[in-house]
């Protein structure tokens, strides 16, 4: 089938996208499911960094591709051996395919399947199969009719896409699509980092780093897990602003050269549990310093692969600190995802609250400006 997606073929153009538009909407070619994979409509898709990301440059992916990882979709049609989905169904795509058998599998870690995270380096779906062709404009090999790259298994900014059966999960179908699609990425990997990874009980003291919509969505589940001091920071009024709004007790600039020594002294010598959620070295230095002795740090911002960090290593020995990466909240997503709609439903995860807008297709390129320049939470595309 043919529709339209929106592609890029060359990252690191430069701002504002508005003018560079590196996301050209164009047609192209869906080949059918395959064995053990889905054939669905995209209801809704959210703008996340980790999409900037492969815009900017920061984060390499093969070209060209089609960009999104966090969509709502409804089942079209099933492939071979799919038997546990009917068409109709509502899924919210995962943007790490699990095999369900490697040894990260097998000990109940998912979010570290080796063979999805080698298929979603290779821009393929699971299993190493790409669905996508280009129509007029060059592909893989560059000429028209050559294969697209599939980004992170979902392809999502596009009408149509086909996926692993594994890269999907069933949900609710009285949930809105623009609702839906946030569990996606923000909520399972932000609250996922609080719930899963931190474990965090009630009483604890807890900072957020960074208030995108996984910096919010941590926010949140830091509050529903009965944190008794929630403290955001992030480098923008207007979002520490949203951030007192949705229950932070206390917020600070992160511009402020004082930052650190402020947080410490509000905290009675820092937090139990910090999270860095901004995708920078900075940030995570940050909230490596305002966890208190014997805390934990929490990093899940992904920043550019090329940044290092200077940890001053008898820090985690002589205050036994716990520093601990999150990769899609450590979730099992057929477990959370569930459960954490369950608990939006319940009115303690107040997602809705995180959007900031919904946008057509066509308007992603001026979207993706107001992503870079912080202005929003989560802008979501919501299809036609």
């Amino acid at each position: 089938m043919r529709m339209r997606a929106a592609v890029l073929r060359e990252m690191g153009l430069p701002m504002p996208y508005a003018q560079s538009r590196p996301l050209s909407i164009e047609e192209v070619e869906l080949a059918p499911p395959g064995r053990g994979e889905i054939l669905v409509k995209i209801r809704a898709a959210g703008l996340c960094h980790s999409d900037l990301s492969a815009i900017n440059g920061d984060r390499p992916w093969p070209m060209p591709i089609v960009p999104g990882h966090e969509a709502a979709a409804e089942v079209l049609e099933l492939g071979e051996d799919v038997d546990d989905l009917k068409v109709g169904d509502h899924v919210v795509l995962i943007f790490r395919p699990n095999c369900g058998s490697c040894p990260s599998c097998a000990t109940g870690r998912p979010a570290l399947c080796i063979p999805g995270g080698e298929s979603n380096a290779a821009g393929s779906l699971l299993g190493g199969y790409k669905r996508l062709r280009s129509v007029a404009g060059p592909g893989i090999d560059g000429t028209p009719g050559s294969p697209l790259h599939h980004h992170l298994g979902c392809a999502a900014f596009a009408e149509y896409a086909t996926v692993s059966r594994r890269s999907a999960v069933k949900i609710d179908p009285e949930l809105s699509w623009d609702e839906a699609a946030l569990f996606g990425c923000a909520v399972i990997t932000g609250a996922g980092a609080v719930v899963n990874t931190a474990k965090v009980e009630s009483g604890a003291k807890v900072a957020v780093v960074g208030l995108g919509g996984v910096g919010f969505s941590s926010l949140l589940a830091a509050r529903a897990a009965g944190a008794v001091e929630v403290v955001a920071v992030d480098m923008l009024d207007s979002k520490l602003e949203k951030a007192r709004e949705l229950g932070a007790t206390k917020c600070f600039n992160a511009t402020d050269p004082a930052v650190i020594d402020q947080v410490k002294a509000a905290t009675g010598g820092g937090v139990d549990y910090a999270f860095e959620m901004a995708g920078s070295v900075k940030a995570l230095e940050l909230a490596y310093r305002i966890t208190a002795r014997g805390g934990t740090t929490v990093t899940a911002g992904l920043p550019n692969p090329a940044h290092k960090w200077e940890l001053q290593a008898v820090s985690l020995i002589a205050e036994e600190r716990t520093l601990k990466g999150s990769y899609v909240g450590s979730c099992v997503p057929s477990r959370d995802v569930p459960r954490f709609i369950s608990m939006y439903k319940a009115g303690l995860l107040p997602v809705d609250q995180l959007l900031s807008e919904r946008i057509r297709l066509d308007d992603i390129n001026p979207a993706l400006d107001r992503l870079a320049r912080g202005e929003t939470i989560r802008q979501v595309i919501v299809m036609e």
